[in-house]
């Protein structure tokens, strides 16, 4: 299966209300279907189900994207495509063989009278109801009813089965019985389905893949489960596969966290309703807001924000940019309540909301990105001199010298420098826990500990990697463009009971700084903003530390010419700001790998509470911007490639790590 036969192809649904605003009932759903799979579509009630297929049935539009069928875009219904519905939708006064006739002679009238009714007749024997043909609708059970209506919609040879809830009306034992008509039929005729369920073991029996939706508003896909069990099946043999019970667990743990999430959010809602908010003039809840920074390149957009108005232009009057001295500082000012918000390391969001490191949790929400790359592993002049280039050089040189270990700086445990150091050293075969030494410092005092030669290298934000080159203290082995093009480097990240508590502040705060991020990227504005964030209050540091990546080529010390690094440092271009759930997942994973965390049972929970492209979106659709997010697969330098529907899979595949703790998180 190669070829992509149905693509759903980044759809939205929004419906409008009576009064006068929307419900966005899915968002950005994408799904490749290959020809020949059975998809089963399973979620709670409301979260979309039957929406999408009617979508890709054509009895419905999408209001942002679209489907197509072997590369066509569905536009309306047609008889490529059939559905069979949960009531029949049988003519009362017409037989079982005129109901069936009823679409056989729409469809092909261009076909004889006896090649039309031999079509009928094989498909009243397929569905065995050759003793029943002459009946009424009112005559048959409902079991027989469904075969009427399967016949149907497989007379007309449909290239897409669509189902929807096809079996729920139906007792036990003749839902079994038509289980296994159905999976019959779709292995003999190599049919492709989509069929929308409540019933787990339904799901599991008779599906290749199993594609479970979160709540709406905005659902969305929240994993993908993969039904490796061989074809044809027998009801008895699926239940006895030694991973049955694992994949049917792993199901009902999705949907028992969705149940929880709409709890929660209930219960949010009563709290919001029975305390209100006092609110400004201009509709906020907070105007003067506290927020953190460290002194990096990629701070930009907080700076550009307050210096050139976006704050003010959203009713935030009074903006405080505190400049903290370490990301431990940021993670302790947000959470005790000194910070109303604060640029973080990719990470932190879900580390503190985890309560990484043996922490009490508290929960803090991701709503944008800020920033994109702006990372570099720096080594050492002495390595350089020694014939380090790569990743296997540095291997080469630690086995030569077993009595030195080497120390490497990364910035804090849960950054993406930390995680893509740790991912690069463990590709060259290099255990960062057992074959170097990594401590964690301010990247403020990287480039000066590699200069004293207290650190062999660091994996740190700009300037401190080009600060090292200019010094002529060290070079850059790899930027992360070369190890994850695209990675996410910075947010904004705010506790969760703030974001409930303000949320007119947060979402202005959000469009700000979203109008900020795109001014940044902007490549005209750059000298400008060069001038304003190396001012003693913000970086504090010679702007000739900062041109190279930013405004100028960049320079390695590694016997190359500069290059012109347009994306080094990126801010908005490319879908840069929403925050992205598959990259929160992959840090998840690399924060289990490394004995951070123990690795959620309850993943997609966690997620979904940490990462809110709800909220970036309802910013981003009031200042006109795409409200979707990077969608590109995670690729690393080493071409390992990160499936995000099995995280426990992949941790397994990675050869250098700590042991794995599964273990449901509470928080």
């Amino acid at each position: 299966m190669t070829t992509c036969f149905v693509e759903v192809d980044h759809i939205d649904r929004v419906f409008d209300l009576p009064n006068g605003k929307t419900y966005i009932a899915l968002k950005n759903i994408e799904l490749k279907i290959q020809q020949g799979e059975f998809i089963s579509l399973i979620g709670h009630s409301g979260c979309g189900k039957s929406t999408l297929l009617n979508i890709i049935a054509g009895l419905d539009r999408a209001s942002i994207g679209g489907v197509t069928l072997e590369g066509r875009e569905i536009r309306e219904p047609g008889p490529d495509r059939m559905v069979v519905f949960q009531n029949y939708s049988l003519l009362p006064w017409l037989s079982v063989r005129d109901n069936i006739a009823l679409a056989v002679d729409e469809v092909y009238q261009d076909k004889p009278k006896g090649e039309r009714r031999s079509i009928i007749e094989h498909n009243i024997d397929m569905v065995g109801l050759r003793r029943h043909a002459n009946k009424l609708p009112s005559e048959l059970s409902g079991g027989m009813k469904q075969r009427v209506s399967i016949a149907r919609a497989l007379a007309i040879r449909p290239k897409l089965l669509l189902l929807d809830e096809p079996f729920g009306a139906l007792d036990a034992l003749t839902r079994g019985g038509l289980q296994e008509q159905l999976m019959k039929i779709c292995n003999e005729n190599k049919l492709t389905c989509v069929m929308v369920t409540h019933d787990v073991d339904e799901a599991l029996l008779l599906s290749d893949r199993i594609v479970m939706l979160t709540n709406g508003p905005e659902a969305h896909i929240g994993q993908i489960l993969e039904v490796d069990i061989p074809r044809p099946r027998q009801r008895m043999e699926v239940v006895n596969h030694p991973d049955y019970y694992n994949m049917r667990n792993e199901i009902i743990n999705f949907l028992n966290q969705q149940k929880q999430a709409k709890k929660r959010q209930q219960a949010k809602l009563v709290q919001k309703t029975a305390t209100p908010i006092l609110v400004s003039r201009n509709g906020l809840e907070k105007i003067n807001l506290d927020i953190g920074f460290l002194p990096l390149t990629d701070t930009a957009p907080l700076i550009v924000a307050k210096e050139k108005g976006f704050f003010a232009k959203y009713g935030l009057e009074e903006i405080n940019l505190t400049r903290e001295t370490s990301w431990k500082d940021i993670a302790f000012g947000v959470g005790t309540g000194r910070l109303d918000a604060a640029q973080m390391v990719a990470g932190m969001p879900l580390a503190l909301t985890l309560g990484a490191g043996g922490k009490t949790p508290i929960p803090v929400v991701n709503a944008l990105n800020l920033s994109r790359n702006a990372n570099a592993i720096t080594l050492s002049k002495k390595l350089y001199d020694q014939g380090v280039r790569t990743v296997s050089d540095l291997k080469a040189a630690i086995n030569a010298d077993a009595d030195h270990v080497m120390n490497m700086g990364v910035v804090h445990p849960t950054s993406m420098q930390n995680f893509i150091l740790r991912y690069w050293l463990a590709a060259g075969g290099i255990d960062p826990d057992l074959d170097v030494n990594l401590t964690v410092l301010p990247p403020m005092q990287m480039a000066s500990q590699l200069q004293a030669g207290t650190l062999d290298g660091y994996c740190a934000g700009e300037p401190w990697n080009y600060m090292a080159v200019h010094k002529k203290a060290g070079f850059v082995a790899a930027t992360a463009l070369e190890i994850w093009a695209g990675q996410p480097a910075k947010v904004l990240g705010v506790r969760e009971e703030w974001a409930q508590q303000y949320p007119e502040t947060y979402l202005a705060l959000i469009k700000a700084l979203l109008e900020a991020c795109e001014y940044c990227d902007d490549l005209r504005n750059r000298e400008e903003i060069l001038k304003i964030i190396c001012r003693p209050e913000y970086l504090d540091i010679d702007p000739v530390y900062v041109r190279p990546g930013f405004v100028a080529p960049y320079e390695r010390a590694d016997g190359s010419k500069p290059q012109e690094l347009t994306s080094y440092i990126r801010f908005f271009v490319n879908k840069t700001n929403c925050p992205n759930r598959t990259e929160i997942l992959w840090m998840m994973t690399q924060m289990a790998r490394w004995g951070l965390i123990p690795f959620p049972k309850n993943w997609v929970e966690v997620i979904e509470r940490v990462c809110r492209p709800d909220i970036f979106g309802a910013a981003a659709r009031d200042l006109g911007v795409l409200d979707i997010g990077w969608d590109n697969p995670i690729h690393l330098f080493d071409g390992k490639v990160f499936n995000p529907s099995d995280p426990i899979e992949y941790l397994n595949s990675l050869e250098i790590k700590r042991q794995i703790r599964i273990e449901e998180m509470f928080f």
